[in-house]
């Protein structure tokens, strides 16, 4: 306690040590405005045009410190961890079907449609699910729902302070996203509570945001650090399995039983400036969207009770429409039609705007011709579709699902190489929620591909809907990744070969 009252005191000094500094340069800068129009109208001997150069150099110089003054410190992110659980959670296709075989709820139909989804999701053998749903029948209580988060936040925490070199005491910003799991005391305070984290931090548990709430976290720390300066941020992304499951036998509540598995990540993002020298990435840009105001989107997936009164998230039409619609019209919002899906439109409205930060000038300008030409000359010509790969290297898409992975990579244009971290972590690890991201650009690093001044995009999709989008810029060589980490033992077996490229 009282390590962490001094390093309270010492943020406070250093806070305080700022401002004064800062309302001193601004009072002197007005005290040498002021001597010079003194020295002016004391001699009367100058031009007037002096008085306007000295006016205009004032004001040049305040606005320049004030902006130098209010620019947010660069935002970087140090390292990051993934769970890699252990091996008795390990859930082959044949295990997963003699279970579910065994449970007397689910006829032979009902098996079969689970057998189909697990078949064509891009899953490999490989993947985890935690303890509790090893069980028959599995089990969702509250008591298998903490311990599965224990199991799965506590190590992925402590490999990240370890990888990082900070300790708790350090962490000026904490937030535990997991959509489906909301116990009380929070998430964060488990982790405030058993690693003994300052009274003062700031600490936040974000519930229900889906798949894109990882990236959303990270959005929501960089707007924080924006104002907290020499600040650390965590931010620990999971989602728990065991009070997701569905004990029924609504086909589109079945659904998530077979595609969903058991992961979780750690970031630690800072504005500290000493961070530079040995931070991965540098933030580029930081960019959410969301479509809740639309019922279509909104019904589209959600959590809800079926005829026999059990809780399941429902799929519906609207949403799995993705499934065979591409992304072209995503990307022009002249040409969207009202059949297309949910998934496209929300991320129609992210792409269009992350594209108008990102892109070079010469991919705008063909996007804005091509779009003039359609509308005023010929109605039939092809809206160009921008070249993301111009303005980004490498790209971790959402692991939904293989069908998912290659609409999108279609619809932005994208070849078999720059896909394969998103195919690779759905066949060794399945969808795992919001922290599939991670396990994604640990892919790309175990295979030494980021060098230094590439960007990667990260892309999060999650109900409600919304769409998250993370640019990062890599600001050193990035090597040594294939020896450590959750990639360790399995990097050298990847790529595989996707199969079936083209099943639904």
């Amino acid at each position: 306690m009282e390590k962490n009252n001094l390093a309270i005191s010492h943020k406070l000094l250093l806070s305080q040590i700022y401002s004064n500094l800062t309302q001193f340069m601004n009072f002197s800068i007005l005290i040498l405005f002021l001597a010079s129009q003194t020295l002016i109208l004391v001699t009367r001997k100058l031009d007037p045009t002096y008085h306007f150069l000295a006016t205009s150099c004032f004001l040049l110089v305040t606005v320049t410190v004030k902006q130098y003054i209010s620019r947010p410190d660069p935002i970087y992110l140090v390292d990051f961890s993934c769970l890699k659980p252990p091996n008795f959670a390990r859930v082959p296709f044949s295990t997963f079907v003699e279970h579910i075989q065994m449970l007397d709820f689910l006829d032979q139909e009902s098996v079969s449609f689970m057998s189909k989804i697990l078949k064509h999701s891009g899953q490999g053998e490989s993947t985890y699910l935690p303890p509790a749903l090893h069980a028959i029948p599995p089990k969702s209580t509250h008591l298998d729902a903490t311990q599965e988060a224990h199991l799965a936040l506590f190590p992925v925490f402590e490999s990240l302070i370890s990888k990082t070199n900070i300790s708790p005491s350090d962490i000026d910003i904490l937030i535990v996203n997991c959509s489906g799991f909301c116990p009380s005391p929070s998430l964060s305070s488990v982790i405030v509570n058993k690693y003994g984290l300052r009274d003062d931090v700031k600490s936040f548990t974000i519930s229900g945001m889906g798949c894109s709430a990882s990236a959303l976290a990270i959005d929501m720390a960089y707007n924080m650090l924006k104002t907290l300066k020499g600040s650390n941020a965590v931010i620990l992304s999971t989602e728990i399995l065991s009070t997701g499951w569905y004990p029924g036998k609504e086909e589109n509540m079945m659904v998530l039983n077979c595609l969903f598995r058991w992961g979780a990540a750690g970031v630690l993002v800072t504005n500290r400036k000493e961070a530079k020298k040995t931070a991965k990435y540098k933030m580029v840009c930081s960019l959410r969207t969301q479509r809740a105001f639309d019922d279509k989107g909104y019904y589209s997936a959600i959590r809800e009770e079926d005829g026999d009164g059990l809780t399941g998230v429902t799929l519906r039409r609207d949403l799995l429409q993705v499934m065979n619609t591409t992304l072209d019209c995503a990307i022009s919002p002249t040409i969207i039609n009202k059949e297309i899906s949910v998934a496209g439109e929300t991320l129609r409205s992210n792409i269009t705007i992350l594209g108008s930060k990102i892109l070079p000038y010469t991919e705008i300008i063909l996007y804005a011709c091509s779009i003039i030409r359609k509308k005023y000359l010929n109605k039939s010509a092809e809206i160009y579709v921008p070249n993301f790969k111009r303005a980004v290297q490498h790209f971790c898409l959402p692991a939904s699902g293989k069908p998912v992975i290659r609409e999108i990579g279609k619809g932005l244009k994208l070849g078999d190489k720059d896909m394969e971290p998103a195919y690779m972590t759905l066949h060794r690890f399945g969808n795992q929620s919001s922290s599939s991201l991670w396990y994604e650009l640990g892919y790309i690093e175990a295979k030494e591909r980021v060098k230094k001044g590439d960007r990667v995009w990260q892309l999060g999709m999650g109900t409600g809907p919304k769409c998250s989008s993370l640019v990062w810029e890599c600001i050193r060589p990035i090597v040594g990744e294939a020896q450590k980490g959750v990639w360790a033992d399995s990097i050298d077996n990847y790529p595989v070969p996707i199969i079936d490229k083209n099943s639904p």
